[in-house]
This record gives C-alpha cells, sequence and structure tokens, in this order.
C-alpha cells in the first residue's frame, strides 16, 4: 500500500516527499504466519498511524523476535525506528528487510534517509543511484540532495520539469535542493512560483538554517517531522538478522562435501568435521532464545533447560551427569538407552553448536528425548565444538546416523567412554535435554 504524504513542519518549510515512509506498512497475513506475530505487527501498524512510536517500537521488536525472517515485519519496525528518529537502528532493520526479498521504493527511501540521518551520506547516495529506476524522480531527487549529491538530483528535477514533470512537488523539492546546494537565486525563483511572495523570505531563512553544514540530521529529521537528537542504541542483538539464520542455510553450511566413516564405533577419525565457518561466534543461543522484550511471551522464546556433565574419562565409562542445582534432571533418565553417542556436527563456536541442534531436533523427530552434549576439541591447532545427541544402544546409533546420511547430512557414532581424538579435557560438557 502507497501513501502520499506532504511533509509540512512547524517550520513551514512544507516540502513533498511521496513517502509511506511516514505511513504505516501493512504486513502480510499469509497462511502460516504466527498468529502472535500477526497480532503484534498490527498493533505495532496501529500505534505508527496514532503517531505513538515507542508502543509502535515495542509491537513491533515482539513480531520480528516471534517471526525473525518475515520482511513485512521488519520493515514495519524499521519505520518505526524511523519515525522515532532512531536513525542506525531503522538504517539496519530497512537493510535486514532487503535483504529478506523486500526492496519497494518505500524500504529504499526509507533506508536511504536513515543513512542519512545517521551521518553515512556516501552510503545513502550509492543505495539510491543502484535504485534510482525504482523511484519516483522528485523522491529520487530530493532524497540524493539530502544525501549530498545535490548537483546530481537538480539536474535530474530539471530534465523531469522540462520533459512535463511541472508539479509543485517536483518544483518545491528542485527548490530546496538549489538552496542546499548553495544556489540561493535559483531557490528564491523556483519557490516563489507556489509560495506567497510575503513568504518566500521565511521560507528562504528556513533553508539556510538547513543548509548549514552541522544541520545534516536536523535535515532528515524536519523533512519527515520525527524527532532530532535522539540516543540511539542501534538494534537489538537479538534481532540482528545475522543472528537468525535460515534453517536451509545451516544445513547447507554445515553439510560435508567428503565421504565420511562408516557409523561403527570410530576410535580415530581421520580429520575433523567442517565447521560453520560463517556463523557469527557472538550469536549464541541464549542471546536468541531468552526473551529480552517484555511484551514477548515465554511461549515466543523459552531459556533453554541446561545442566552440566561430567566430562567423560579416556578410559572408564562416562558418570552420570550431575544435576544443575536451580533446575534439577534425572540424567540417568536422559541416557538409560545406551552408551553410545551420535555426533552430528562440529562447529567453529559454541554457540554456532548450540544454534545447529535445535535445527537438528527440529529435522529429525528421532532426537526426542536424546540430550544434546557439547564437547570441545582442537584438531590441527584449530579449536572445534562438536555436537552430539546422547543415550543411544550401538545398534539404534548406527540406525539414526543412517537416518541422517539419508537424508544428506553428515553423522558417525561412538561409544561414549572412548572420548574421539582432540577432545579437550576441561572437567565439564555442556549437555542438555
Amino acid at each position: 500500500m502507497t501513501m502520499n504524504r506532504t511533509i509540512a513542519n512547524k517550520r513551514g518549510i512544507n516540502l513533498a516527499l511521496t513517502t509511506t515512509l511516514a505511513g504505516t506498512l501493512l504486513a502480510s497475513c499469509a497462511t502460516g504466519t504466527p498468529p502472535s506475530a500477526a497480532v503484534s505487527a498490527s498493533m505495532a501498524q496501529e500505534a505508527l498511524a496514532q503517531g505513538k512510536q515507542d508502543k509502535a517500537i515495542t509491537h513491533a521488536e515482539a513480531a520480528v523476535l516471534a517471526e525473525p525472517r518475515n520482511a513485512d515485519f521488519r520493515a514495519t519496525l524499521a519505520s518505526a525506528y524511523l519515525d522515532a528518529g532512531r536513525f542506525d537502528s531503522a538504517a539496519a532493520t530497512f537493510s535486514d528487510a532487503m535483504e529478506l526479498g523486500k526492496s519497494s521504493p518505500r524500504v529504499v527511501l526509507g533506508r536511504a534517509l536513515a543513512l542519512a540521518g545517521a551521518g553515512k551520506h556516501a552510503e545513502a547516495a550509492a543505495l539510491l543511484n543502484t535504485h534510482e529506476s525504482d523511484i519516483t524522480t522528485a523522491d529520487l531527487g530530493l532524497a540524493l540532495a539530502i544525501s549530498g549529491q545535490q548537483q546530481r538530483g537538480i539536474m535530474l528535477m530539471s530534465n523531469a520539469i522540462r520533459r512535463g514533470e511541472n508539479t509543485a512537488k517536483m518544483r518545491q523539492n528542485l527548490a530546496y535542493s538549489y538552496a542546499l546546494a548553495g544556489q540561493w537565486r535559483e531557490a528564491r525563483l523556483m519557490a516563489q512560483q507556489d509560495v506567497p511572495a510575503d513568504k518566500v523570505g521565511d521560507r528562504m531563512t528556513e533553508w539556510a538554517m538547513m543548509a548549514q553544514p552541522e544541520a545534516w540530521q536536523q535535515r532528515v529529521a524536519t523533512l519527515l517531522d520525527v524527532p532530532s537528537g535522539v540516543r540511539d542504541t542501534g538494534q537489538p542483538t537479538q534481532l540482528a538478522l545475522a543472528n537468525n539464520p535460515a534453517v536451509e542455510q545451516l544445513f547447507a553450511e554445515a553439510a560435508v562435501p567428503t565421504a565420511e566413516p562408516a557409523f561403527t564405533d570410530i576410535a580415530e577419525p581421520s580429520r575433523e568435521l567442517p565447521a560453520l565457518a560463517s556463523i557469527d561466534p557472538n550469536a549464541g543461543i541464549e542471546t536468541i532464545e531468552r526473551p529480552a522484550l517484555q511484551q514477548v511471551s515465554a511461549t515466543h522464546v523459552a531459556a533453554p533447560v541446561v545442566q552440566v556433565a561430567q566430562a567423560a574419562p579416556s578410559a572408564a565409562p562416562q558418570p552420570a551427569a550431575r544435576r544443575a542445582p536451580a533446575r534439577p534432571a534425572t540424567a540417568s533418565a536422559q541416557q538409560a538407552n545406551g552408551t553410545h553417542r551420535v555426533q552430528l556436527g562440529s562447529f567453529l563456536s559454541e554457540a554456532s553448536a548450540r544454534r545447529a541442534w535445535n535445527i537438528y531436533a527440529r529435522k529429525y523427530p528421532e532426537l526426542s528425548g536424546h540430550q544434546m552434549v557439547i564437547t570441545e576439541a582442537v584438531v590441527r591447532g584449530k579449536r572445534y565444538w562438536r555436537v552430539s545427541a546422547a543415550g543411544f544402544a550401538k545398534a539404534s546409533s548406527a540406525a539414526m546416523c543412517g537416518r541422517v546420511r539419508a537424508s544428506g547430512n553428515t553423522c558417525f557414532a561412538y561409544d561414549q567412554s572412548r572420548p574421539l581424538p582432540g577432545a579437550v579435557e576441561t572437567g565439564t560438557q555442556l549437555a542438555r535435554r
């Protein structure tokens, strides 16, 4: 949905920008959208329409946290940040929406103006030039002028007027661009075509204030009629798209291109499994799963039940896992089915190993009831975190690996009393059912 709005701030600058930037985005209600995310997005849109930026941000963040790869929800959140004058957060979130496939003129303009408001003028101009064929000339020209390319904006709008696009919006955007370029004679001549004669002087005074080099943030804030000078700590880490990879991406990165050993007891595998090298090592499962936004219910994100188990000694069966003081668990019940483990992957960070376990658990229902075990290893001077499923008998571990391999992923089984080469004896292993 596209909405046209004339920007009329309290100082009377009266610039026009076709923006849905100041409007709201109708999020997708397609089948499969979790009701909780859709409701949060709807509440965010309503708050935006009412000018309640804080509420809009709260609800939009909840929608994104519940469904992080929904491009429409991210665009709604970006609009909320922009309306609140949080330019850095808006730029990052518009970028996420674009990465997820939403590159409408609204989103491109929003990101460009957010970048300009954050002082990143070169990035803003480059983005606008890349998408110039998708944006109306009046919007493109003014946005380029705001982003530091006044002469290019002037050229585009002047040519458009010569071609017949001689509208009040085009003329006023061109007049303001002349002012930003310091061409005051041209700015006055163009402005007075639509501004009453007794108001032109005031208009020039206002534009002179906006043309000051240090007013770069105020220019964007005034244009969009949003707060200026807002302290912005940036997009919350748990919402960052980099911390919410697609399921397909994780599996593609975890896939092993070389042949694996047969699924039998392996004492000395010849090489360590490849790691998810592109996963951000700082994006841990605790950051993603722990609710950081008060409005999100525990049904959306829940902290994992984690217990610490003793590492298996090199020549003796692994002792029963200790119970975590605050969250008791019965280790004997978790591993009552056997003493073999099924190693599913090896990663460059503990956080990646934790995240991958959730992916494996969803893809292979057979892992239900089995315990996740993460062990540290150093192979050829490189540190890895291995993720395995515990509690298998020898035969069932082989069958599990067969199932995993049949779907194109890597796997091998081993006796947990015989640590794999490279295992680091830290005294503890991270375990979770």
